[in-house]
């Protein structure tokens, strides 16, 4: 008990000390106080996830479709505005793209900067209603792992990087993720129009792709290599961090668009075969005159006369 005693008391100490270092400027914004409110929000968002599929399980799915509408489309405009911020006010104060300090003064670009990163901040927090959505149309093959972990880590570490370190060198990933952003949610708007739309959509695999391509990975070994004067633990910490997101977002890429290729081609053929065989199209194109087209083939119904004839007989029988 006398451990545990002096492990609390030592982290406390520990985190009074890391106060004296915090970034002054933000220390009366919303949510920046003290790390209670980001936790209790992302206790709240698991707690959720557990009693949500309950509350869920006898009832019929939500559709909210107008909603998805306005959310995801309020969320391209939301990270367009963050990326932009991020944009303009580093180009102003002459950032570096290979070395940038923080600047703990209240220049105007400086402050424009912890501004943006502070609202990326919260729309981290706003991206918990991706889970909830989920949840409640029902959809919780999509509440994965990975989903829950990118949403609860970057919410609450980016708490860390606002309390310490907003501006420098962490403008760089925001900027990076907050683009990347932009095209997740026009995907997931444009889905959410209906199936006029979604048949245009051929490129999700492809934001898979570009959320495995950590670039801030070689971005801050850079950093790290030219010896930048910005705190090293952040460094040290985003690397490990961005190297769980490769390893996960492989594992998803693998398992969504290659594991299970084989299993599609050979569920499509077969498919192709019971349409063939039950006279039905199930998806395959018609040819103008009746006939059934399938790739390169095409197979001919028998004449309209032959069968008048089969059915004379028949009657005359």
């Amino acid at each position: 008990m006398e451990i545990v005693t002096h492990l609390i008391n030592d982290t406390i100490e520990f985190y009074k000390w890391t106060l004296t270092i915090a970034d002054k400027r933000v220390e009366k914004w919303p949510l920046m106080d003290n790390p209670l409110p980001t936790l209790a929000i992302s206790t709240s968002y698991l707690l959720f996830l557990w009693l949500g599929p309950k509350y869920m399980k006898n009832r019929e799915p939500f559709q909210l479709r107008k909603t998805l509408i306005v959310y995801n489309f309020s969320m391209v405009f939301l990270n367009f505005f963050i990326f932009k911020e991020l944009f303009m006010a580093a180009r102003a104060a002459s950032y570096s793209y290979i070395c940038q300090p923080v600047d703990y003064s209240d220049d105007p670009n400086e402050v424009r900067v912890a501004g943006a990163l502070w609202w990326y901040f919260v729309s981290k927090g706003i991206e918990y209603l991706d889970t909830v959505f989920f949840i409640l149309r029902k959809k919780f093959n999509q509440v994965t792992f990975l989903h829950v972990y990118h949403h609860c880590t970057m919410f609450t570490l980016w708490w860390i990087g606002i309390k310490w370190v907003a501006g420098g060198q962490s403008f760089f990933g925001a900027h990076m993720n907050a683009a990347i952003h932009v095209l997740m949610y026009l995907y997931y708007g444009l889905a959410s129009c209906g199936p006029k739309i979604q048949k245009y959509l051929w490129w999700k695999k492809y934001l898979t792709i570009i959320q495995m391509f950590h670039v801030t990975i070689g971005h801050t070994a850079l950093s790290l290599y030219v010896n930048c004067d910005f705190p090293h633990w952040m460094h040290y910490s985003l690397i490990c961090y961005a190297i769980t997101f490769i390893i996960l977002f492989g594992n998803f890429y693998y398992q969504t668009y290659r594991r299970q290729q084989p299993r599609r081609d050979a569920s499509s053929s077969s498919k192709a075969g019971k349409a063939i065989s039950n006279g039905t199209l199930n998806g395959l194109s018609k040819a103008a005159n009746g006939a059934v087209v399938t790739g390169s083939k095409e197979e001919k119904p028998q004449e309209n006369s032959g069968r008048r004839k089969r059915k004379g007989r028949a009657k005359r029988d």
